[in-house]
């Protein structure tokens, strides 16, 4: 069995890493980038930077010879700097990577209600607000960071380098079952447990409509396999839009998660994904260099094999 924490970092120390080491936890560690791009959104209680903190744990993970990934948040401020930002998580000594795209809506009459700062999840199958924050990264400026990061990657790093998004792509051009929910067609897998033992559907649906029951009072088994639980993990396939069903790439994306679906396709359906334009940018990019991918695979041959094939730089 292998434990796990995602963490940001700055009260990791000496003592944290000995306890992290010997009982073999992978740590997954939030860092954005080089300290301008770190230090952009990364700060403490105070505003404070903390770029200095999470470079300090780094090194001691590293001392210990702690596993650990580390998590990178893509915004509309940072997106332009994709290569910047892999170059330097790979000098960090990084080999497993992820890049989380932040999306955040402005509060609707509902959120104001209940004093909330942001907008609750959307209604899959209505219109919704669609006023973003400023940080929230652009659908088109998404897909190009994918593809500037993806041909850094695919020319040099193949193999040596793993990057959580172009697996699940590896995966999906192979004809297999995503290994990440937000790509699955359906969902309902990933709940969440809050500190007093309410379950909730997923992370990024801690509302009250989405509370399962509590673990005191109910067993887990019994939540998770609830029909409220089986329904919302159905809705994320049911209350898709044709326009998605009928995409060349929905065998890849499925819509992605529905937290981000809350503008109308082109003929006025509701739930599309904000990242669509990106997405498709990304995907119909990759495609040839997937597809050779995974010829090389059925061959019994590495997947980095690609590096040779491809022809040299102009």
């Amino acid at each position: 069995m292998q434990n796990s924490l995602q963490t940001n970092g700055t009260l990791i120390d000496n003592k944290w890493c000995k306890f992290l080491a010997k009982e073999k936890f992978l740590i997954g560690l939030s860092l954005d980038g080089p300290r301008h791009i770190h230090d952009k959104f990364r700060v403490d209680r105070g505003g404070k930077p903390t770029f200095d903190q999470v470079m300090k744990a780094l090194k001691l993970m590293k001392a210990h010879r702690v596993d650990f990934n580390t998590l990178t948040c893509v915004t509309r401020q940072n997106a332009q700097y994709a290569v910047e930002i892999y170059d330097f998580l790979k000098s960090t000594g990084s080999t497993f990577l992820q890049f989380i795209p932040i999306i955040e809506r402005t509060p609707d009459d509902a959120a104001a209600r209940l004093g909330l700062k942001l907008a609750l999840p959307p209604d899959l199958a209505a219109n919704n607000n669609d006023r973003v924050m400023p940080w929230t990264v652009l659908p088109k400026q998404y897909g190009q960071f994918l593809v500037d990061l993806f041909e850094e990657w695919v020319r040099r790093d193949v193999g040596t380098v793993f990057v959580q998004i172009f697996d699940v792509m590896l995966n999906a051009w192979m004809g297999m079952p995503p290994p990440l929910c937000v790509f699955a067609e359906k969902c309902g897998d990933a709940m969440i447990i809050e500190y007093n033992g309410d379950l909730y559907s997923c992370d990024h649906f801690v509302y009250p409509e989405y509370r399962l029951g509590n673990l005191l009072e109910t067993p887990m088994i019994d939540l998770a396999t609830s029909p409220q639980q089986t329904t919302f993990g159905n809705d994320k396939y049911d209350k898709l839009p044709e326009y998605c069903k009928k995409c060349d790439v929905f065998f890849a994306c499925h819509g992605e998660c529905p937290k981000h679906r809350f503008i109308t396709t082109p003929t006025g359906e509701p739930g599309l994904n904000w990242l669509c334009e990106g997405y498709k940018l990304f995907m119909h990019h990759i495609d040839p260099y997937m597809k050779t991918m995974a010829q090389l695979i059925r061959s019994n041959r590495p997947a980095a094999d690609i590096m040779a094939i491809l022809p040299p730089e102009n």
